[in-house]
């Protein structure tokens, strides 16, 4: 046990110093997909000492050709992705306190969230999480890092509050790809590169070496061999609404939020309550028994398959409707099975 950090520690930008200071940390990735399970690995083999993991999903098959984290006994029993990866990562490093949250990232959570670490990873399928995590970042002062791939392609930049752009300051200037992996795939060395990226730069950030921070936007193709670095420092905007002088946090306000929403890389809509809400899964699974179709139950999430739909329960009161994209017509599924 005493010499496992020794090759991190011989490495002179780390230490001793810098291990200790790793040890003291805490992260909050959001998503346990490609790039959080990616990241969380590399967290917890480094020597982490809390480790936050937030995911509204459950282990499919197809995750399992880049999500390196899941086993083939996962994708059978449908576990939530945050407990699944807790369980391989303590037996990777015992000695790291992981929390794992079976939930969406919406404002309110982001907020408390965002309190109590000291860096926010960025590891989940959908630009409107990015832009709420953008403007807690900013409102709390916390650095995060972005980071998306698809295809072959691959992005990542770190964000320093009052230090660099934000993610507002980019959109309008920087293609940051509109593509998903639903549309055009993904293979999973493109994961692990962006892996790469945004924990060297996560590592600098833990030990408390700011100033050898990439500060350039990198993005790359493996398939086409292509790769480049932006120097994006003058594009940080004076009057940004996120990070500028007069900031109004716009992606924190309701207005700016939804309450469904189309998953990445699957025929599915996720469907969230108006309010907080606790789901009794054992009488809802009685409920839907008398309805026909197939109830499935493990403690954390309910599946009820009725042709050409799937609807997946989690206890606090989300829905995925698989079977569609159409969110009308999972609105529909939803109401007709659960009121």
């Amino acid at each position: 046990m005493n010499n496992r950090y020794s090759r991190q520690e011989l490495f002179s930008p780390i230490g001793k110093g810098g291990q200790e200071r790793i040890f003291n940390k805490h992260v909050l990735i959001i998503g346990a997909g490609a790039l959080g399970s990616g990241c969380a690995e590399a967290l917890v083999r480094a020597g982490i000492g809390k480790l936050t993991i937030v995911d509204r999903d459950y282990v499919e098959w197809s995750n399992l050709q880049r999500q390196q984290l899941y086993s083939e006994e996962d994708a059978k029993n449908r576990l939530p992705k945050v407990i699944a990866a807790k369980n391989r990562l303590l037996a990777i490093n015992s000695s790291v306190a992981i929390e794992a949250i079976i939930a969406d990232a919406s404002v309110l959570e982001l907020e408390d969230w965002a309190k109590k670490v000291n860096l926010m990873i960025d590891a989940t399928d959908n630009f409107e999480t990015r832009m709420i995590l953008n403007d807690v970042s900013q409102k709390v002062g916390i650095p995060w890092i972005y980071g998306a791939c698809v295809g072959s392609y691959g992005i990542s930049y770190t964000i320093i509050p009052e230090k660099t752009p934000c993610l507002s300051c980019l959109v309008e200037t920087v293609p940051l790809g509109g593509l998903t992996c639903d549309t055009a795939g993904i293979i999973s060395p493109a994961v692990n590169m962006v892996v790469s990226y945004q924990m060297s730069e996560a590592l600098k950030i833990l030990v408390g070496d700011l100033d050898s921070l990439r500060n350039k936007l990198v993005s790359f193709d493996l398939w086409k061999n292509q790769y480049s670095a932006i120097q994006v420092d003058k594009l940080k905007k004076v009057d940004c609404p996120s990070c500028g002088k007069e900031r109004s946090y716009p992606f924190l306000s309701f207005e700016n939020q939804t309450k469904t929403a189309v998953l990445c890389g699957r025929d599915s809509v996720q469907i969230r309550p108006s309010s907080q809400t606790v789901r009794d899964l054992e009488a809802l699974e009685q409920l839907l028994a008398k309805q026909g179709g197939t109830v499935q139950r493990n403690p954390y999430l309910l599946s009820y398959s009725a042709p050409p739909h799937r609807l997946v329960v989690f206890k606090d009161g989300r829905v995925l409707v698989h079977g569609t994209k159409d969110i009308s017509e999972a609105k529909a599924v939803y109401h007709r099975y659960l009121g």
